[in-house]
């Protein structure tokens, strides 16, 4: 448990640590600064759709991940104690 804690800080520093990111093309950017300087917003909202579709398939491939991580840990109570008697039977 801490070490899963410990990935998961370290996801996190690493995630909001970051300085603001351009995740734009050159087209793009060039187009984006150019509105912003007459004044427009659209760069900014340009840039937020771009993270976002960019984080969209890491958050569902991570959910996936975790969900078969949860489902494939072994509950003890499933586990067969076998006795000797178990085993003789199949050396015959």
């Amino acid at each position: 448990m801490m070490k899963l804690f410990r990935c998961l800080l370290l996801l996190f520093l690493l995630a909001g640590g970051n300085s603001v990111v351009n995740a734009q093309c050159p087209m793009c950017k060039m187009s984006a600064e150019s509105n912003l300087q007459n004044g427009g917003t659209d760069g900014r909202g340009l840039n937020a759709g771009i993270m976002y579709m960019l984080l969209m398939p890491y958050l569902i491939v991570g959910g996936i991940g975790y969900w078969w991580w949860r489902n494939r840990r072994q509950d003890p109570t499933q586990v067969a104690d076998f006795s000797e008697e178990d085993f003789q039977q199949y050396s015959r």
